[in-house]
Formats: structure tokens, C-alpha cells, sequence
């Protein structure tokens, strides 16, 4: 055990924080299947409120282990129900976006996230982002495009799908800026308590009571979304969110193993062209940023 923790103390937090973006996607792409699979019997806003209600069930513990209401402590409240805000419309539109699209188109259109968030981390969080890393981050913009080859009218989940996006961008840019003072068991705990309160009035109005296994299953769903975050925070604090972030192309590989085995969706060669390219570009980033031995504690990125 001791060498396992002196191995991880030597690891580049940059690494690191790799790792735990990638194990997010993991956690991310199940929790995605459960959300569709369980939309087809129940409203997909009783399915948010269960994530929500239960991954707050879930974190309740670690509050507990970590001194209870102490734990829960904080200066910045605003910030907080700002960010529930934000993430309930994130959470929401998102859930009606792979309720009704094919999972591997949907999980691409999430990839547009890190074109908002390269702007809004620059505006908000002053990073510096160099010219290699910009390149990187638009040519896997361009296997997005090519992946969903847009043309003719766009279906309003699609449009949804976009705008949950760059809402759930939003949301981790006030998630970095929050997790320089918070826990990650405060901040998840904040997100699903106001979840759960903002969503519990139109989780009422379509309410359908769950079968057994539906319920069993609503709760795995927020086993994933509670691990995902948890995975996702843990790599904001190590790196910046113009790193973190493009790691999540590596998801089209799971999403469209996941669409073919689970729901017989068939992605087009497009769609595994562009995924290729994007999958690319991402592992530029992270071989880039490993071999320059990056230390979160500058803020000049040579990348």
C-alpha cells in the first residue's frame, strides 16, 4: 500500500488529473445508457430527480465522516445556488437530449462543450492558452463536425443537446472556481440538494411510479453521476479546465459500443471518422501536457 501511495505522490498532477477525467467518462457513458434506457418507461424529469435525490442520499455519508453540518460550511452560498441553478437546466436538457437521440450522436454533440469552455475559462478563470493547444482543440471541433455532418433542418433536441453543452460548460467553470476552497463532498453535496428542490415540483407533475427494477436502476444511475462528478472535480483541482475537458472525446468510443450492444444503433462511418480525429487531438493534449511536466501551480501553460 505504502508503494502504491509513493508511486501516485510521484505521478504529474497533470497526469493525475488525466486519470480521473477518464474515469469520469467511464462513470459518464453508463449513466448515460441508464438515462436512456429508463427514459423509454418514465418521464426523463422524474429520471433527473431520482439522480438528483438519490446521489444526495449517497454523499450524506461522507458529509457525516467529514464533520457533519461543519462540513457543509461556506462563504460563498451565492456561488452554490448559482451553480444548482445552471446545472439543473444543464441536467435537464441534457437528460431530454439522450432520452431522444441516437447516444452516440448525442454524446458527440456534448463534445462541443469544450469549445465553449476554452472562451469562458480564458474570461472567467484567466487562463493562458496557447497556440498548440488551441489547434489541438479545434481540429477535434472539426471531427465533431465531421462526425455529425450537419445539413438540412436541425431537430430541436439536437439544438437542446447544444445548449446543454454550453450550460454544463458554465457549470464547470463555477465548479474550478469553487473547488479552490470546497470539498468535493461540499460541492456535490450543494448540487444535489438544490437539484432535488428545484426539479421535485415538475418531477410531481409527471410522475410515474417505478417498477422494482426500474427503481434499482435509477439508483445505480446515480451510483455513476455521484462517481463521475467526484472523478471530475478531483481532475479540475489538479488541472486547468482546458485540459480536463478534452478528455471526454474518449467517450465516443464507449457510447458507441454502448449504442450498438445495448440499443442496435449503428454509428456511420462519419461519426467513427471524426471520432478518430477527436480521439487524436485528445491524445495530443495529454502526451503534450505529461512530457512538459505540467505544475498546476503556474499559470503560464506551455502548451
Amino acid at each position: 500500500m505504502k508503494n502504491i501511495r509513493t508511486f501516485w505522490a510521484e505521478i504529474p498532477n497533470v497526469t493525475k488529473a488525466i486519470f480521473w477525467a477518464l474515469l469520469g467518462t467511464i462513470f459518464m457513458t453508463a449513466m448515460s445508457v441508464l438515462i436512456k434506457y429508463l427514459g423509454n418507461a418514465l418521464p426523463f424529469v422524474e429520471v433527473a430527480w431520482f439522480r438528483a435525490f438519490f446521489g444526495l442520499i449517497i454523499i450524506c455519508p461522507f458529509i457525516v465522516k467529514r464533520g457533519g453540518i461543519r462540513a457543509l460550511y461556506t462563504k460563498k452560498l451565492t456561488m452554490h445556488l448559482i451553480r444548482g441553478v445552471l446545472a439543473v437546466m444543464a441536467m435537464l436538457s441534457g437528460f431530454y437530449a439522450v432520452t431522444v437521440l441516437p447516444l452516440t450522436l448525442v454524446t458527440t454533440l456534448g463534445f462541443s462543450r469544450p469549445l465553449f469552455m476554452i472562451p469562458l475559462a480564458i474570461l472567467f478563470l484567466h487562463e493562458v492558452v496557447k497556440m498548440r493547444r488551441w489547434s489541438a482543440t479545434i481540429i477535434g471541433f472539426i471531427g465533431i463536425l465531421i462526425a455529425i455532418r450537419p445539413s438540412g433542418d436541425v431537430e430541436p433536441a439536437v439544438l437542446i443537446a447544444l445548449f446543454s453543452s454550453f450550460i454544463f460548460a458554465i457549470v464547470m467553470i463555477t465548479t474550478k472556481k469553487l473547488s479552490s476552497t470546497e470539498a468535493p463532498t461540499t460541492l456535490m453535496f450543494y448540487q444535489g440538494f438544490l437539484s432535488s428542490l428545484f426539479i421535485l415540483p415538475l418531477c410531481l407533475f409527471y410522475w410515474v411510479t417505478p417498477s422494482l427494477k426500474e427503481f434499482i436502476l435509477l439508483f445505480m444511475l446515480a451510483v455513476f453521476g455521484s462517481l463521475s462528478i467526484n472523478c471530475t472535480i478531483r481532475a479540475l483541482k489538479l488541472a486547468d479546465t482546458t485540459i480536463v475537458s478534452p478528455i471526454e472525446y474518449i467517450r465516443i468510443i464507449f457510447a458507441s459500443f454502448a449504442g450498438f450492444i445495448i440499443f442496435m444503433e449503428i454509428p456511420s462511418i462519419w461519426t467513427l471518422l471524426g471520432g478518430i480525429i477527436i480521439i487524436l487531438s485528445t491524445v495530443y493534449i495529454a502526451f503534450r501536457e505529461s512530457r512538459l511536466g505540467y505544475d498546476k501551480t503556474t499559470t503560464d501553460i506551455n502548451s
